[in-house]
C-alpha cells in the first residue's frame, strides 16, 4: 500500500475529529490532575479512544490511571505505540502542555483506525501517567511492555522553537535523612547532635562536588525537614535531591561520590544518615538516526519548521522507553513567545489558538510517522539496526 495514497483519508479524519480533541485538551486544562491522580483525565482519554474504535484496557499494567488502546490491521505490518501523557503540575496546572500533546496522540491514533486494514500491523495508544513524578513509562519499560515495538513515539508541547532530535538527562532522586539527638539549644547544647548541621554540611559538600563533575551534570535539592523549634537541637533533618547527567553510566559514578559525601557529613557532625529513592530513576534519551531522519521528513512534509535541539531538556521517562525500542519525542512549538515549561505563562497558553493549531498539526505528524512505520519494513529494519548499534555502544 502506497503511503501517500492514504494521506487524504488520514487528514480527513483528523479534520473531522479535531474539534473533539481540542475540546478534550481544553477541558483537561480547566480541570488539571497531578501525577498519579489523573482519574478523570485517563477516563476521558479512554472514552475518546473507545469511541474511535479501539479496544481499551483501563486501568492497565496495575496502574489505576494508565490505559492501553489497541487495534490490529493484521499481518504483515509494523508494531507502533503512540504514547499519551495527561498529568499536570501542582499549583500551576498544565504548565508542561500535557493536555495538548496527550490529545495529539489520541487524535493521531483515531485517524489511523480507518486505515489499519490497508496498513496492516498493530497500533497502540498507551496512556502513561505521572511523567512529572514517578513516570509510568519507567515501570512499563522495565517490565518489557515496549520490547516488541518497532517504534514508540509522542510529541511534547514546546516553547517558541520546535526540534526533532530531542535529548534528555538521566536522573536519580534521593531523600537523605540525617539523625541526631535533641538537647536544650541554650542550656546544654553539648549534649545534642545536630541533624540539621549534617544536612547543611551535605549541601556544601555537593556545592563543592559541582567543581569536579562534567558540565552536563545537574544537582539540585531542597530541605523538607529541619527542626521544630529554635531552642531544640534538631534530632532529624531531611533533604531531597535530583541528580542528572547526560549518560546513565556517568550518573552512577556521580551518585557513588554523593553517597560518600553523605557518609562523610554524618561523621563530621556526629550524626547518622540513611537514604532511599523517592521516585523511580529516569534514563537519558537514546538517539535513533533512522527514526529521527524520518520524522524530520514528516515535519517538512506538513510545513512544521524545526531547528537543532538546544541540548538536553530536563528529564523524561520517554528516555526509559528508548532503552527498550526505537523511540521519538520531538518538541513542537505551541506558543510564539519564548515561554519556558513549568511557568504560569506557559500554562496560560495551552488553550490558545496557537496551541489548538499545534495540536492538529502534531496529530498529522504523529499519524504520518506511525503510518510510515506500519507500512515500511525497510524503515523498521533501519530503526532497529540503529537501536541495536546505540545499545551496543553504551551497554
Amino acid at each position: 500500500m502506497d503511503y501517500k495514497s492514504l494521506l487524504p483519508e488520514l487528514d480527513a479524519v483528523i479534520d473531522k475529529l479535531a474539534p473533539r480533541a481540542i475540546a478534550l485538551s481544553d477541558a483537561m486544562a480547566a480541570d488539571p490532575e497531578i501525577s498519579e491522580q489523573e482519574v478523570r483525565s485517563s477516563k476521558a482519554h479512554a472514552d475518546f479512544l473507545r469511541s474511535a474504535g479501539f479496544e481499551v484496557e483501563h486501568p492497565f499494567f496495575g496502574i489505576p490511571t494508565a490505559y492501553n488502546a489497541t487495534i490490529s490491521g493484521g499481518a504483515p505490518g509494523g508494531k507502533v505505540a503512540l504514547l499519551a501523557e495527561y498529568d499536570a503540575l501542582p499549583e500551576i496546572g498544565h504548565a508542561c502542555g500535557h493536555n495538548v500533546h496527550g490529545a495529539m496522540s489520541l487524535l493521531a491514533g483515531a485517524a489511523l483506525v480507518p486505515l489499519m486494514g490497508k496498513a496492516g500491523g498493530e497500533l497502540w495508544v498507551t496512556g502513561t501517567p505521572a511523567e512529572e513524578s514517578n513516570g509510568a513509562k519507567i515501570s512499563m519499560s522495565a517490565k518489557g511492555l515496549f520490547d516488541d515495538r518497532d517504534l514508540a513515539l509522542m510529541i511534547h508541547s514546546g516553547g517558541e522553537k520546535s526540534y526533532v532530535r530531542y535529548r534528555c538527562l538521566a536522573m536519580d532522586s534521593f531523600e537523605f535523612r540525617f539523625k541526631g539527638k535533641t538537647a536544650h539549644a541554650a542550656a546544654s547544647p553539648w549534649e545534642g547532635r545536630n541533624a540539621l548541621n549534617g544536612a547543611q554540611l551535605f549541601f556544601h559538600a555537593l556545592d563543592m562536588l559541582r567543581q569536579h563533575v562534567r558540565p552536563d551534570v545537574r544537582i539540585h535539592g531542597i530541605y523538607t525537614q529541619g527542626g521544630a523549634a529554635c531552642n531544640i537541637v534538631p534530632e532529624a533533618a531531611t533533604v531531597r535531591f535530583y541528580f542528572r547527567a547526560a549518560r546513565r553510566a556517568y550518573l552512577n559514578e556521580v551518585v557513588k561520590n554523593v553517597l560518600e559525601a553523605a557518609r562523610g557529613c554524618a561523621r563530621a557532625t556526629q550524626t547518622e544518615v540513611e537514604w532511599s529513592n523517592f521516585e523511580l530513576s529516569f534514563d537519558e534519551m537514546r538517539p535513533n538516526d533512522a527514526a529521527e531522519t524520518m520524522m524530520e521528513e514528516v515535519f517538512t512534509e506538513v510545513g512544521a519548521p524545526f531547528g537543532p535541539c538546544p541540548g538536553p531538556q530536563g528529564s523524561s521517562d520517554v528516555g526509559n522507553v528508548s532503552m527498550r525500542c526505537p523511540a521519538l519525542q520531538p518538541t513542537l512549538s505551541i506558543v510564539d513567545k519564548p515561554y519556558a515549561w513549568h511557568t504560569r505563562e506557559f500554562a496560560a497558553s495551552v488553550t490558545g489558538p496557537l496551541a489548538h493549531e499545534a495540536l492538529v498539526k502534531g496529530a498529522r505528524i504523529l499519524a504520518r510517522a506511525s503510518l510510515r512505520a506500519l507500512l515500511d519494513p525497510d524503515l523498521r529494519a533501519r530503526m532497529r539496526a540503529d537501536f541495536e548499534a546505540e545499545r551496543n555502544r553504551h551497554d
